[in-house]
C-alpha cells in the first residue's frame, strides 16, 4: 500500500504531461487552418474537413488502443503512441497540397488515442473513492489543445511550419523516452489475457458503456469541436488574425482544463450525476446566447469561456461515473469505447458548422443544434441515473 501511494503522484503527473503533449500534436492543424484556407483557396466545407479529419482517427483509434492498454499496460502504450505520432507530425509540416494534408491529417489522429491509455493507467493507481479526482487531473492534459492554440501559430511565425513540426516531433520523442524510463504500471494492474474481441463484445453489453458514451460525446465532443474549429470561427465571424484567434482559443481550452479536474473532484463529493446536470444545463443556455451572434469579447468571449468551463465539468463527471459503474479490469476497454464516442462527438460539429455557414452565411443553426443536444443530454441525466445518485448521497 505504501509503495502504491508513493507512486501515485509521480505517475499521475507523467501521464498528464504525456497526454498534454500528444493532444498538442493532435491539434496541430486547427490553429493554422486560416493559413491553409488562404494558401490553398479552400471553401468553408473543405476547411472544416481538414480540421475534423484528425479527430476521426483519434476517436475510432481509442477502441483498439484501450484494448491494447489492458493487455500491454499504460507505460508501454504511452511510449508507443508518442513514437508513432512522430511520422504524421513531420509529414503534415512538409505537406504542400490539400490532398496530402488530408492524408497525413488522417494519420495525425494517432496522438489523439492517448486518452484511452491514460484513464485505465491512472485508475489502477488510485482507490475507487479517489478515481474521480485522478481522472479529472489526468483529463487536464487536454490543455495540450490550449498549448497548441497559443504556441503553434507563434512558433510557425518565428521558425516556419516545417521547423515547428520538427520541434513537435522532438518533443514527442523525448516524452516517449521519459515514459519508458520514469513511469511504471500500478502494482494493482493485472494484464488482460482474454482475446480482444470477446472483451469488446462484453464491454458493449454493459449498459454503463452506452450511457457514458452518449454523455461523453456531448461533453468532450463539444470541447474538441470548439477547440479545433474555434480559430476558424473567430477569423470568419469576428475577423481576428490567426494569432489573435489562437490566443482566444487558448483561453477557451484553459477554462475547460481547469474545470475538468474540478468536475472529477466535485463528483467525488456530490456525485457525478449532479455534476453532469450542471454541465449540460450551462452548455445549453450558453449555446442559445451565442446563437444570437453577440459582440466579440463581451458577451461572446465570456460565453465561450463559460461554455468551456461547463463542458470541462461534464467531461470530468463522465469518467467519475465510469469509475463507479465499471469494474477496474474492464476500464481500459470501456474507456476506449467511451473515448471513441467523445472524439466522434467532436468530429461532426465542425463539418456541420462549415456546412451551415456555407449555406446561410451564419452559425446560428449550428448553435441551436448544440443547445438542443445539450438539453437532450440533460434530460437523460435527469432520468437515467437515479440509483447512482442515491448511492452517492
Amino acid at each position: 500500500m505504501r509503495d502504491i501511494r508513493r507512486g501515485q503522484g509521480l505517475n499521475l503527473g507523467l501521464a498528464t504531461g504525456a497526454f498534454a503533449v500528444t493532444f498538442w500534436a493532435w491539434n496541430l492543424i486547427g490553429p493554422l487552418a486560416g493559413g491553409y484556407t488562404g494558401r490553398h483557396d479552400l471553401s468553408p466545407t473543405q476547411t472544416s474537413l481538414l480540421v475534423a479529419i484528425p479527430v476521426l482517427v483519434g476517436s475510432l483509434g481509442r477502441i483498439p488502443v484501450g484494448v491494447l492498454t489492458d493487455r500491454l499496460g499504460g507505460r508501454r502504450m504511452f511510449a508507443l503512441i508518442c513514437f508513432a505520432s512522430i511520422v504524421p507530425v513531420l509529414f503534415v509540416g512538409w505537406s504542400d497540397s490539400y490532398g496530402w494534408l488530408l492524408f497525413w491529417g488522417f494519420v495525425l489522429g494517432i496522438p489523439g488515442t492517448s486518452f484511452a491509455v491514460g484513464v485505465p493507467f491512472v485508475n489502477a493507481w488510485y482507490e475507487p473513492e479517489r478515481r474521480g479526482f485522478a481522472t479529472g487531473v489526468f483529463g487536464a492534459g487536454m490543455g495540450g489543445t490550449a498549448l497548441s492554440a497559443f504556441l503553434t501559430p507563434r512558433v510557425v511565425e518565428a521558425f516556419g511550419r516545417p521547423a515547428a513540426h520538427l520541434l513537435m516531433a522532438a518533443l514527442l520523442a523525448a516524452v516517449g523516452v521519459v515514459m519508458l524510463l520514469a513511469s511504471r504500471d500500478s502494482p494493482r494492474w493485472t494484464r488482460a489475457t482474454a482475446p480482444a474481441l470477446p472483451r469488446m463484445r462484453e464491454a458493449l453489453t454493459i449498459r454503463a458503456t452506452w450511457q457514458s458514451a452518449f454523455l461523453y460525446a456531448v461533453a468532450f465532443g463539444g470541447f474538441v469541436a470548439f477547440s479545433t474549429y474555434l480559430p476558424t470561427l473567430l477569423q470568419t465571424v469576428y475577423h481576428f488574425t490567426q494569432t489573435d484567434a489562437g490566443l482566444r482559443t487558448a483561453g477557451f481550452s484553459v477554462a475547460a482544463v481547469l474545470s475538468r479536474p474540478a468536475g472529477g473532484a466535485l463528483s467525488d463529493r456530490i456525485g457525478p450525476v449532479r455534476v453532469l446536470r450542471i454541465s449540460f444545463a450551462g452548455t445549453a443556455l450558453l449555446a442559445l446566447v451565442l446563437a444570437f451572434h453577440p459582440p466579440a469579447e463581451v458577451p461572446a468571449g465570456a460565453s465561450y469561456v463559460a461554455m468551456a468551463f461547463f463542458l470541462g465539468l461534464g467531461a470530468g463527471g463522465v469518467f467519475a461515473l465510469v469509475a463507479r459503474l465499471v469494474e477496474p479490469s474492464r476500464v481500459g476497454t470501456v474507456t476506449g469505447l467511451v473515448g471513441a464516442a467523445g472524439g466522434l462527438g467532436g468530429y461532426f460539429p465542425p463539418l456541420v458548422m462549415g456546412a451551415v455557414f456555407a449555406a446561410t452565411g451564419a452559425y446560428t443553426l449550428g448553435y441551436l443544434l448544440l443547445a438542443a443536444t445539450a438539453a437532450a443530454a440533460l434530460a437523460y441525466a435527469l432520468r437515467a441515473f437515479r440509483s447512482v445518485e442515491r448511492a452517492a448521497t
